[in-house]
């Protein structure tokens, strides 16, 4: 069995319509998750021949493909359970306290995510994210799949901004589509993410099911 697997969603493709559309959801997961899947285990094939075979003349390219599709693989596994057919509305409890401590409100926290969002150059993710360092909520711009920020921090809330998200059905209007996002937001996903970051656990991984 290969290492890593595309994973089955917990709703179907068009049932995140009107805000994201059956075809974008398709392509995106069968199409664009599952080449990041093969490009992991595919490069780690050659990591493991290159080993074999004593030569790790080519490791620098190898090791950056490795992070390129094993980060997009794990934001796309975020991606999917960070959004709902039943999602929206707002956070409660211990992580609605927190957005208010640190973005002054839900209002505030949702115009800064929303800006971080639509001025990435290019490619890329906006992210709500933990910092254990300063134990606060942070947002940040994600390069591709690459973080310009510190390692340590666990993303909460993920929100894609590749073209191949959103073209299909907004356009060149990437505004809108962010906007929109927020009515199917999983703020359950997040909060248990939120949860499991502050008590020190990877919040990277798919939270454990809630029952």
């Amino acid at each position: 069995m290969a290492p890593y697997v595309l994973p089955d969603l917990d709703y179907d493709y068009g049932q995140l319509e009107p805000v994201i559309i059956g075809d974008i959801n398709e392509l995106h997961h069968s199409k664009h998750h599952a080449a990041y899947v093969k490009g992991t285990n595919d490069t780690l094939e050659k990591i493991a021949a290159a080993r074999d075979a004593g030569d790790f003349s080519s490791i620098v390219g190898l090791e950056t493909t490795l992070a390129f599709n094993l980060a997009g693989h794990t934001l796309h596994n975020q991606w999917w359970r960070n959004l709902s057919p039943d999602g929206g509305d707002k956070p409660t409890g211990e992580l609605a306290a927190a957005i208010d401590e640190h973005f002054g409100s839900f209002d505030g926290l949702r115009a800064q995510l929303n800006a971080v969002s639509g001025t990435i150059q290019g490619s890329g993710w906006g992210v709500l994210a933990w910092d254990p360092i300063g134990s606060r909520l942070i947002t940040q711009q994600l390069k591709d799949h690459h973080s310009n920020l510190s390692i340590a921090t666990t993303p909460l809330l993920v929100f894609d901004t590749w073209e191949h998200a959103y073209y299909l059905q907004y356009k060149n209007v990437k505004t809108d589509y962010i906007d929109r996002l927020w009515n199917i937001v999983n703020w359950a996903d997040v909060t248990a993410r939120f949860d499991e970051a502050r008590a020190g656990v990877n919040g990277l991984r798919p939270p454990a099911p809630q029952g």
